[in-house]
């Protein structure tokens, strides 16, 4: 490994001062920094240790809404009785988004930070417009099973990872930095032409909370992901949904899905078509493929298409019980 510094800071102020300067890089719970840095792909001189930094807090906002500090631990806000209670799918998007040793290290703002698990990114070998931009995506034509099928680019087919994050963009949460809020849609950047560019952050900025808006909708939400294995692995196809039905119509949704995008993938065109429609399984399927027509299916990964759609079937018809 590279030779590194390291300081530890003990605030939001001292941490954004050292970290101003090319070559610096936050340390959280270290599950994604340093795998990226023995993989060659993160390569920083400097780390900033960021944990005693007191924002791991999980506090109430007007409305029934929640502040989650960017440093508080997965394993904590999963089991937090307000996030259990109001939002839970947060809850459970967090409990199954990784193995219980590393949600206890794992931090939020950091999971949301986290890179893309494309083995040609991280094989240090392959062409990768990420890891070396022009030099290609290898994904485009090779083994592309577990890549996106929307928002892609002749660039970049790399699969969003997180899965909370899918969560949190169904609920319209709010990522606070040292220098601004952004919507959690605009926080993940699409791969266009600049693959390399993921979060719209500048050099030093740091992420100090998350708040989610209160939402009754949100306390009846599911979130559930289909793998290849039932034990710490990562989503073919994850969905987060919320439904509320009067009169055996639907009156609000929240649709989410993750496995499918290069960013978390709200379903917008799903969510105003189903307004008003029966809460059945048939239109629950004609609202999702409204929004799978921008599919860009690959040799590998066209079953993601339909899994998609069944997905959502099953994510708004178990929101409904």
């Amino acid at each position: 490994m590279r030779p590194l510094s390291y300081s530890r800071v003990d605030t939001v102020e001292d941490a954004v001062a050292l970290c101003r300067e090319p070559g610096t890089a936050f340390l959280a719970g270290g599950t994604t920094q340093v795998d990226l840095i023995r993989a060659g792909m993160n390569r920083p001189d400097h780390l900033i240790d960021i944990n005693d930094v007191p924002l791991t807090a999980v506090e109430d906002l007007p409305g029934g809404g929640l502040r989650i500090g960017a440093l508080a631990r997965m394993n904590d806000v999963a089991r937090t009785p307000a996030v259990v209670e109001r939002y839970p799918a947060i809850s459970r998007a967090l409990l199954l988004g990784a193995s219980e040793q590393l949600r206890n290290m794992a931090s939020m703002g950091g999971n949301l930070c986290q890179r893309t698990r494309c083995a040609y990114l991280r094989d240090g070998i392959s062409p990768c417009n990420k890891r070396e931009p022009g030099s290609g995506c290898s994904a485009l034509e090779g083994f592309n099973r577990g890549h996106a099928i929307l928002g892609t680019s002749e660039h970049c087919i790399a699969l969003h990872p997180s899965d909370v994050a899918i969560a949190l963009v169904a609920f319209d949460a709010v990522v606070h930095t040292t220098a601004q809020a952004l919507p959690i849609a605009d926080f993940f950047l699409l791969p266009g032409d600049t693959p390399q560019l993921e979060h719209p952050l500048a050099q030093g900025e740091m992420i100090t909370a998350i708040e989610v808006p209160g939402l009754p909708l949100a306390r009846h939400s599911v979130y559930f992901k289909f793998r290849d294995r039932q034990s710490y692995e990562f989503a073919l196809v994850s969905v987060c949904a919320a439904l509320e039905v009067r009169d055996g119509a639907v009156a609000d949704v929240r649709l989410a899905l993750g496995g499918v995008g290069t960013k978390p993938w709200r379903f917008r065109r799903a969510e105003e078509a189903l307004i008003g429609e029966p809460a059945n399984a048939q239109a629950f399927r004609r609202a999702a493929l409204l929004d799978l027509e921008d599919a860009v299916p690959r040799a590998h990964n066209a079953f993601k298409v339909e899994l998609a759609a069944r997905a959502v079937v099953r994510g708004l018809t178990e929101a409904m019980r």
